[in-house]
């Protein structure tokens, strides 16, 4: 699915999985983790993320004090150098990028950081977490950035139903 197809189907599907999301906030199934888990690993054997990266040039990793010195030792510079050049403080008071894309992003999708990426780029889209329940407010935003996210809701829609 190319990135106008998946707006546009993402869009179409926003109210219906916003109620969703806040449905299953209200009453999660005892086996919330585990229809998330299974949905996520049927995904992922079927999208690629180097053919879509939606999320590396839509949105931004908040960046803790490790993933800073991580990526700056990456980049050969300072973590203050690191903060200067590629980080603001969002309104949550969260060190995140200066920009999007992401400026780690090269031309085929790559991260020019991936073994040194920070964590939140590591777990995305978190759909294979514990404690799923804790982030149905985040995995809804994701299925208007995540193609995996929307095909991961659409299971579990199926099988709740």
């Amino acid at each position: 699915m190319d990135s106008d197809e998946f707006n546009k189907k993402a869009n179409n599907l926003r109210k219906e999985n916003e109620s969703f999301y806040k449905k299953l906030k209200l009453r999660p199934p005892k086996n919330l983790d585990e229809l998330f888990h299974e949905a996520h690993d049927e995904a992922f054997e079927n999208i690629d993320c180097l053919t879509c990266a939606n999320c590396c040039k839509t949105t931004s990793p908040i960046f803790y004090q490790r993933d800073i010195e991580r990526a700056a030792k990456a980049c050969r510079l300072k973590p203050g150098e690191f903060i200067e050049k590629y980080l603001r403080v969002d309104e949550d008071s969260d060190y995140v990028l200066r920009q999007a894309p992401c400026p780690f992003l090269d031309g085929e999708n790559y991260c020019v950081i991936y073994e040194d990426r920070p964590n939140a780029c590591r777990e995305y889209p978190h759909t294979n977490r514990k404690k799923m329940q804790q982030i149905l407010d985040l995995t809804f935003k994701n299925t208007l950035v995540c193609p995996a996210v929307l095909r991961i809701t659409e299971e579990i829609k199926k099988k709740i139903r």
